[in-house]
């Protein structure tokens, strides 16, 4: 991870750490960059609801123009639409402005290759280094200064794609839809409108400062209580750049990306579409899954936490699903990055092929108990290496055995430890957490 790039994005508190002149100059950068190739390249820009998405909207698409890039607007859409739209229809480079599931005063800047894919480390270190430099790039002139270009029928290609993927009609089933007050407010309803369901709608008011905010897959809580209330078949809560989907089932019970990879996983081995019979998970899936996945006869891989090391493997070793715990799935038959509604969709196809509700789609998954707590720490690496902390760490999880497991392991962004602990009740995981804890603590004396 670089100085402003990390694993998402360009992130921070709108005009605090990333401002509009961050903005006009990554703009001004990658239509100089992708000018010396073309004239006039085509950047496409998507954004979430955040009141500082239109800032930072406009900021960037003055930067290409004034390089010598044309900036194509998709208005307010989802990050993987961005994605799609960008491989489609021949776009050097995609931006997504959005900071996910973060509050509305945060946001962000995600740069993807014309694959759609997230944009090469490479490219992403020249444009720091231009951000930190007092060098500046040339201006275009004439015919070659850019222009900017309403494309909202790029966003509505992507809805139509959606719709074309729906193998079964919806009709009559009760489906509600948790858009967080963000890019899938009106682009999830249309959906599963035109494919026959009975749509039950939260979160779909956004005034640009209720982005997340009680709502959507990080406060599934209302989605709950809406499916609950109304007697739905389903439920679907995504996060505020729709990336991400996390489900409600029948009875309440919240549906994590591990079920989901759970039910989709067995899915495509019955239909021999589940590549190499591999699942591709992080090293934050629950226990219980692996679990599952053995008696389901299915093979798996660990990646470190992040959908764009989920992404890396697939492409490594082609295969055909990954995901994490939080929702973020990935299925390289549809897309290159976490769709959220695409997620709902292929939910929703199996429980109609398979006529059985989600609970019943979920039997054979036991979720594991978990607890974590974060310790705070002078050295991370000594910290996690010390002898006597190693010591506690074996020491727990031969007391585990294969009832459990324990994930001891560095912040990326803090100086913290992780501690993970996931057993059969969740007494054994609070008693087992706070011994490889006091472990630490009594090292950092």
């Amino acid at each position: 991870m670089g100085k402003y790039f990390g694993t998402d994005g360009f992130r921070g508190e709108a005009n605090v750490e990333l401002t509009a002149d961050h903005a006009f100059k990554i703009g001004k950068f990658l239509g100089y960059h992708f000018s010396l190739n073309e004239q006039n390249p085509k950047i496409v820009i998507g954004k979430d609801t955040r009141r500082s998405s239109y800032m930072l909207e406009y900021a960037l698409a003055a930067g290409i123009t004034a390089s010598g890039g044309d900036a194509y607007l998709l208005h307010v859409t989802t990050t993987p639409s961005v994605s799609y739209v960008t491989r489609t229809d021949g776009f050097c480079c995609g931006v997504m402005i959005s900071a996910s599931h973060n509050p509305y005063y945060d946001n962000g800047i995600k740069l993807l290759n014309s694959n759609g894919e997230k944009m090469e480390q490479s490219l992403l270190d020249q444009i720091e280094t231009y951000l930190d430099e007092n060098k500046d790039l040339p201006l275009a002139r004439k015919d070659r200064i850019g222009k900017t270009v309403d494309y909202v029928a790029g966003r509505n290609r992507y809805v139509g794609y959606l719709i074309s993927l729906g193998t079964f009609s919806f009709k009559n089933m009760k489906v509600g839809l948790d858009c967080a007050n963000g890019a899938a407010w009106n682009i999830a309803r249309n959906v599963f409108e035109a494919l026959g369901a009975k749509v039950y709608l939260i979160g779909a008011d956004p005034d640009g400062l209720n982005i997340n905010k009680d709502v959507g897959s990080t406060h599934i809580e209302k989605l709950q209580e809406l499916v609950l209330r109304e007697q739905l078949d389903v439920g679907f809560a995504f996060d505020g750049d729709a990336d991400r989907c996390l489900c409600v089932d029948e009875k309440g019970n919240i549906i994590s990306g591990d079920h989901i990879l759970y039910i989709l996983g067995k899915y495509m081995k019955e239909n021999d579409t589940l590549k190499n019979n591999t699942v591709v998970t992080t090293i934050m899936s629950n226990f219980g899954l692996y679990k599952a996945l053995d008696d389901a006869q299915i093979r798996y891989t660990k990646t470190n936490v992040g959908d764009k090391y989920v992404y890396e493997n697939m492409v490594q070793n082609e295969f055909s699903l990954g995901g994490e715990q939080s929702g973020h799935i990935i299925v390289s038959k549809y897309a290159n990055t976490g769709d959220g509604v695409l997620t709902s969709l292929l939910i929703m196809e199996v429980m109609l092929a398979k006529k059985q509700s989600l609970h019943e789609l979920c039997r054979g998954l036991t979720i594991y108990p978990q607890k974590m707590k974060n310790v705070r720490v002078t050295d991370k690496k000594a910290a996690q290496s010390h002898p006597a902390v190693c010591k506690v760490i074996g020491e727990v999880s031969s007391q585990l055995g294969d009832s459990g497991r324990v994930l001891v392991r560095e912040s990326g962004t803090e100086p913290v430890i992780r501690v993970m602990v996931e057993a059969q009740s969740i007494e054994e995981c609070e008693r087992f957490v706070e011994l490889i804890v006091s472990a630490i603590v009594e090292q950092e004396q």
